[in-house]
């Protein structure tokens, strides 16, 4: 458990973000984004880099592990029989065709209703509302019987939807279709991006392994969860909306292998530690393949098994995620890093700039044993 009771209050993981540091668009290349790197020790020094530095700061034999998650077009556009407008985001298959969506405005959506799905160039198409849940406040929708897997929807979605940026990126434009997608994104599923994947260029990915790295693929698909505020205050109390996460055998041979050789484990993203984390905790602390829903919380206090070292950006507060990255190197340390980033011009949340947080930086008792 930590050992500061604050750590352990959600009121301790506020701190003011203007708008104005708040990323609208990405830089170019991908791999120009500014990169922090935090230094060991207590204290909240850093040095400040680009994203394409980060080849220097991995070591041969160092394993990379992304997650390859792809982004569906999962925001549609339908009309209720009375002409209303209404938007659906589509986040996960219930069973058979139906699926799990959040609709704006939802409070007058009720089952039984068929809606029409619409887009510029393509035919009207029937969907059903067949249910409520609860949980979500979302509604379940029945959509074309072959509908029943990401892999299978996403054609449909392509046809009809949009690529469903977070709120807080204002303006939709032409090369969001690429540019909220990682390179290496091949197994649709996600609503959001793994954002800090987004930074990997080619060139990079291809320096990177020149370099002796190794790279690995984990996949989860990033749901509403994710981004969510935590609303509970008692962090002991806290849970979190469960994940679809694959850790394949060839991954576990890969972190076994980078053990054998004396290399280090290094997570692009929170969604690749959450996925290796998990899956460990399920079996007693050590990896083994799994394919299913996982649902762990990491914040201070947590002994990381898997994971030594972050490639991660900036996030909100109040968020899960910064749970996440206070875990391995303090909330205070990393609070006061947040505000020099915001001192050097950073830019935050999906579309922003990175930290490093190197397996020297972490702190001790978060360090996985050896």
């Amino acid at each position: 458990m930590a050992t500061d009771p604050a750590d352990l209050r959600l009121s301790s993981y506020v701190f003011d973000l203007p708008e104005t540091f708040i990323a609208q668009r990405p830089v170019e290349p991908r791999h120009a984004a500014r990169l922090l790197a935090v230094e060991p020790g207590p204290a909240a020094s850093c040095r400040h880099l680009t994203v394409w530095d980060l080849q220097q700061e991995l070591q041969p034999g160092d394993l990379l592990v992304v997650n390859n998650t792809r982004v569906l077009k999962a925001r549609l556009q339908v009309r209720r029989p009375s002409g209303g407008a209404v938007e659906l985001l589509v986040l996960e298959p219930v069973q058979g065709s139906d699926w799990l969506c959040l609709a704006r405005p939802a409070k007058r959506l009720k089952p039984g209703e068929v809606l029409q799905l619409e887009h510029d160039g393509q035919e009207p198409l029937p969907l059903e509302v067949v249910g409520i849940d609860e949980e979500s406040g979302g509604r379940v929708v029945r959509f074309p019987e072959a509908c029943t897997s990401p892999e299978a929807i996403e054609a449909l979605l392509a046809r009809y939807g949009s690529i469903p940026l977070p709120p807080y990126i204002q303006q939709q434009n032409d090369d969001d279709d690429t540019r909220y997608q990682t390179r290496y994104a091949s197994r649709p599923g996600a609503v959001a991006a793994p954002t800090a994947g987004l930074h990997f260029s080619d060139e990079l990915i291809a320096a990177i392994r020149g370099r002796g790295v190794v790279m690995a693929e984990v996949t989860l698909h990033v749901g509403l969860g994710t981004f969510r505020p935590v609303e509970t205050e008692d962090l002991t109390q806290l849970e979190l909306h469960s994940e679809w996460v694959e850790v394949s055998p060839a991954l576990v041979e890969a972190v076994a292998a980078c053990h054998a050789r004396g290399g280090r484990v290094i997570a692009v993203g929170t969604t690749c530690v959450r996925s290796l984390e998990a899956v460990a905790q399920l079996h007693g602390g050590e990896l083994k393949p799994h394919t299913g829903p996982v649902n762990l919380v990491i914040q201070p206090g947590y002994r990381f098994a898997v994971v030594q070292g972050l490639l991660t950006n900036f996030h909100l507060p109040k968020s899960s995620l910064l749970l996440l990255v206070s875990a391995l190197i303090g909330r205070q340390r990393l609070l006061d890093l947040y505000e020099q980033a915001k001192a050097e011009g950073y830019r935050f949340f999906s579309y922003g700039d990175a930290m490093w947080i190197a397996p020297a930086a972490v702190i001790a008792e978060a360090q996985p044993p050896n």
